[in-house]
């Protein structure tokens, strides 16, 4: 047995009590955590069996052959939706149906927020940032303190992968005064929506104020970013995908490890059901929605034909899940449950 497997056992036996992702997606908390990782007191759960029951740890951790991703919830926004936001070019009855087929309310939504880590050889890779220190006050903002409770300080990340530029991504990057978040850290994007964001033609268009966020975060950071085209590899075993529509130079990722794969979708789909079950609906954010249209099918034709996992950074925390191809030609998303334990016990077995 290698230094590394003998390494990664050990970890994962340290955290199979709290962080298994079965554990998460069922949203129990057996012995009663708190939704920053941390335990509950016991008077608070007695007091309130049903809130404790509900509640969710804000990271979960599982590996990937030799790569180790942990998916981190910044937070979670609650509100009305999801049409017009989701499927505004259809009637607020033909949402209202799907959601009623779904068992989902009908005009309520809620939207998670879900930055990765990808701990990978000597690299911990964290994929988009957030909406850092400025988004604490309406219950955002939580990615370095629930980092820190999974382990890993922001000075131990080596790369900082922005998957686009909308601000729910990229405002975790720098403090208020500008500082650098991940002061250890190399910044990567891709090369096309850097060089929109940045045009004149992003500065006078729809989303001017995207434009201006962009040249008072990132560029002035622009001497540590490398740029990516797709199908360039951000260091091996994590190759860039280019998934325009969303945004002119949204980029999606490939993670392998020992011949095991993981997609990080980013934002190809925004919601687990009316982005998935209905590929063809436009959505309010995607800047262009055709585009959006054609990449959502090519994406998640890929994903269900190969049955990969796949992390979705508005899916229902801890966003980890499957894509099954419906007749219809849409796609249902299953939640992904014990898969990776088992497969980590069946590798270590054969050992």
């Amino acid at each position: 047995m290698t230094d590394r497997q003998s390494e990664r056992m050990t970890r994962r036996q340290a955290l199979a009590a709290g962080s298994a992702l079965g554990l998460a997606a069922t949203g129990m908390v057996g012995g009663a955590r708190a939704q920053d990782g941390n335990p509950a007191e016991n008077t608070e759960v007695e007091a309130d069996i049903s809130r404790a029951q509900t509640m969710k740890p804000g990271w979960t951790r599982f590996d990937l052959g030799y790569a180790r991703i942990t998916t981190v919830l910044d937070g979670e926004r609650p509100g009305e939706g999801p049409f017009p936001t989701f499927g505004m070019e259809q009637s607020q009855e033909a949402m209202a149906e799907l959601m009623r087929a779904n068992f989902l309310p009908e005009e309520r939504i809620i939207s998670y927020f879900t930055p990765v880590l990808v701990e990978l050889d000597d690299n911990l890779v964290l994929f988009d940032t957030g909406f850092g220190e400025g988004g604490r006050e309406n219950g955002f903002g939580k990615l370095v303190e629930r980092m820190e409770a999974a382990g890993y300080g922001t000075d131990s990340v080596t790369i900082v992968v922005l998957t686009h530029f909308h601000g729910d991504h990229i405002q975790g990057l720098v403090t208020a005064d500008g500082s650098p978040v991940f002061p250890n850290a190399r910044y990567v994007a891709g090369r096309a929506e850097w060089d929109y964001w940045t045009s004149d033609e992003a500065k006078s268009g729809p989303r001017a104020d995207n434009a201006e966020l962009v040249a008072k975060l990132l560029v002035p950071l622009e001497d540590q970013f490398t740029f990516v085209n797709d199908g360039e590899e951000v260091v091996t075993g994590i190759t860039a995908i280019a998934a325009f529509g969303h945004t002119p130079g949204h980029m999606i990722f490939e993670i392998e490890s020992e011949g095991q794969r993981l997609m990080l979708t980013a934002d190809t789909a925004n919601h687990f059901v009316a982005s998935l079950q209905k590929p063809e609906w436009h959505v309010k954010f995607d800047l262009d929605k055709e585009q959006a249209v054609e990449t959502r099918k090519r994406v998640f034709d890929r994903i269900a034909e190969e049955r990969l996992p796949f992390i979705g950074y508005h899916m229902p925390f801890p966003a980890v899940g499957y894509a099954e191809k419906m007749e219809d030609g849409g796609y249902r998303f299953v939640p992904a449950s014990y898969q990776f334990e088992v497969a980590a016990e069946t590798e270590e077995g054969a050992q």
